[in-house]
């Protein structure tokens, strides 16, 4: 009979322990594994990094040891070097670094606008019935229209200037913004709607504050998708007389043969949609601790 009470003896201690860790919000345990989850996201992190240069490490080294050997004549397929050196040059001359801003510049102005319009589109297609019958038709016909053939209207209709690139850019970016944004709002779950309208809640107010954070997942893989299609349609918009920009030295460079140059140029837009894409990502972080 004296077990048990010596055993719940020396419970007492670590009982009292337990509690005093708990009252005060400290635990050993949990320090550790918050130690060890820190531990892991760093290596994760690290095994990303390392990872994702991996292939791009093994691209440029095949590509170099193809032009150092004669295999492809340099006409063809200039050398790493060779497109550094063009790189080099036109930084020298100013060029490089104005074609890139022009271009950044364009694609941002008519990603946010593309967007915008997108996304109220796809509210109105994917909230109402009636929306969905009158625009959804349309929409999906003119989704269908390749980029280039908007070129000669808007050359018509709004002339040989900064506005035809933009608007080029930002019917990119309408679409998959407005198909994710319809898609996801048709299957928000209603009774969340019916709670948000029990709170007061109602028209674009219940939109902002309940059927969007319901879908940000999806309003955020449309983003992507609507960066990703104003890159492709930079190049067809700056094909519209331009003398600046991304698009125009590949154009430029094709002219005059500079087969480096249009490496530098296809290079420097992949690093371009890729840094921006990691915008966007930070953007979802930001929005899923929000609404997540």
């Amino acid at each position: 009979m004296s077990q048990p009470t010596e055993v719940n003896e020396a419970a007492k201690p670590a009982a009292s322990l337990h509690q005093y860790s708990s009252s005060y919000g400290y635990s050993a345990a949990g320090t550790a594994v918050s130690q060890r989850a820190r531990s892991a996201g760093r290596e994760k992190k690290w095994w990303l990094v390392v990872g994702g240069a991996l292939l791009p490490i093994a691209i440029v080294a095949v590509w170099f040891t193809i032009a150092a050997t004669g295999l492809v004549p340099s006409y063809k397929l200039p050398s790493p070097l060779d497109v550094w050196e063009a790189g080099v040059e036109l930084a020298e001359s100013g060029t490089y670094v104005a074609y890139i801003a022009i271009s950044v510049q364009r694609v941002f102005i008519g990603f946010a606008i593309g967007s915008v319009v997108g996304l109220v589109l796809g509210a109105a297609v994917g909230l109402s019935r009636l929306g969905s019958v009158l625009l959804s038709p349309t929409i999906g016909g003119f989704r269908a229209v390749p980029s280039l053939a908007w070129v000669p209207l808007l050359i018509l209709y709004i002339g040989i200037n900064e506005d035809s690139k933009i608007i080029l850019i930002a019917i990119g970016a309408l679409f998959p913004v407005y198909t994710t944004v319809a898609a996801a709002l048709r299957h928000v779950d209603p009774q969340l709607v019916e709670l948000g309208r029990a709170f007061g809640r109602g028209g674009v107010s219940l939109l902002a504050t309940v059927q969007l954070p319901a879908v940000v997942p999806s309003v955020v893989s449309g983003l992507r998708l609507a960066l990703a299609q104003s890159w492709l349609f930079l190049v067809a918009a700056e094909l519209i007389a331009s003398s600046m920009g991304l698009g125009f030295l590949l154009v430029d460079s094709q002219n005059n043969g500079r087969i480096d140059r249009i490496f530098l140029a296809i290079i420097t837009l992949a690093v371009l949609g890729k840094a921006t894409d990691s915008l966007i990502g930070v953007l979802e972080k930001l929005l899923l601790k929000r609404w997540g």
